[in-house]
């Protein structure tokens, strides 16, 4: 049974923005991205110094998602609102992020055992995993247990911020100024200065972009839309003045996002009959609600292939196409471990809230 709230260009890029960020993962850490290299040296250098601007559809995505779920809410007024709506998506982002912590924990002590790489890093520590539970890893200066799941806090941060936002400006034209003012001074200082990539306003720019697309596309009064609108063609503005003489390839990927989700983002799957006759629409759609979870446990699996690489000596060789086989391995079975996430853990605890 589809959702309503399932849209083709929404679910295509989710899927596209993990794909791409477990490929600069899987081309990034060990001893198979190494030999790997040897054999594709264009695609994996490629996917090395490009494939982590994917983040920015993803921050483009979520503040889009993020100001579809709030907006739509009708009592998001007073502390005790606002609070409830933050605890919940803190909740809704727990369980998943905790299983896959904790089997990345288990792959880890596997791989010390045979890899000797600076990316498994140290065994963890009771307060470093403490941190991770309560998204503070980052802000306190402590090693990351798995790749990318700094995103988890930074997103938890964004959509805090948005709903504070929205609890302490309910009317939309005024809302809509401060975003804009918020988005344009993260694109413009706070995005260009390392000390704050650990806190929401680092991000803000690309998230922003994302509500305000949501805004200009859905929002019910049509003369917020207008607003909207004009604001993000002034941001655009922002933008490309700002490119010079230094092109932000980041920023102008997020403005295009952003033009894209007005222009299609409310394009929903036809009827169930029309879409079961049509393979790739059910994979994008399968792959959509997964890839949250696909992204939480990827890293587990780039420990195990190489751990498996080295502990059989393939290493030893610099075989580039068994390398290569064992990273695609590694990614199919990343999005098959997901499924079972999803539907163990994560459909399970979306009812957990106060």
């Amino acid at each position: 049974m589809r959702s309503k709230n399932h849209f083709l260009l929404v679910d295509f890029l989710k899927v596209f923005a993990a794909l791409v960020i477990i490929l600069h993962h899987l081309s990034s850490y060990g001893q198979i991205a190494e030999d790997v290299h040897l054999l594709l040296p264009e695609i994996m250098t490629w996917l090395f110094e490009y494939g982590r601007y994917a983040v920015q559809i993803f921050l483009v995505m979520g503040g889009y998602l993020a100001a579809q779920s709030l907006t739509g809410m009708n009592h998001l007024h007073g502390l005790k609102a606002v609070s409830g709506v933050v605890i919940n998506r803190y909740l809704r982002l727990l369980m998943p992020y905790v299983a896959s912590l904790m089997i990345t924990v288990c792959c880890a002590w596997i791989a010390r055992f045979w890899v000797q790489d600076e990316f498994v890093g140290e065994s963890e520590t009771l307060m470093q995993f403490l941190a991770h539970l309560f998204f503070l890893q980052g802000i306190l200066g402590l090693d990351s247990i798995s790749a990318g799941v700094w995103y988890v806090a930074i997103d938890w941060q964004l959509y805090a911020m948005l709903a504070i936002v929205l609890g302490i400006f309910p009317r939309s034209r005024s809302l809509v100024w401060i975003l804009s003012a918020i988005t344009v001074a993260s694109l413009l200082y706070f995005n260009r200065h390392g000390e704050f990539e650990n806190y929401f306003i680092y991000f803000m720019g690309p998230y922003g972009l994302g509500i305000l697309a949501q805004l200009a596309k859905n929002y019910p009064d049509p003369r917020i839309n207008r607003f909207a609108k004009i604001v993000i063609a002034l941001v655009g503005v922002v933008i490309l003045v700002n490119s010079f003489p230094t092109l932000w390839l980041r920023n102008i990927l997020a403005y295009g996002v952003a033009v894209a989700l007005i222009q299609w983002g409310s394009r929903a799957y036809k009827d169930n009959k029309h879409a079961k006759a049509h393979f790739a629409v059910n994979a994008i759609l399968w792959g959509s609600r997964r890839s949250y979870c696909a992204f939480l446990l990827h890293f587990s699996f780039i420990l195990l292939a190489n751990t498996l690489y080295i502990a059989w000596g393939i290493n030893q060789r610099h075989d580039g196409v068994i390398a290569l086989g064992m990273m695609l391995s590694a990614l199919a079975l990343s999005w098959l471990a997901a499924n079972y996430l999803y539907r163990w853990v994560e459909v399970p605890t979306r009812k957990l809230k106060i």
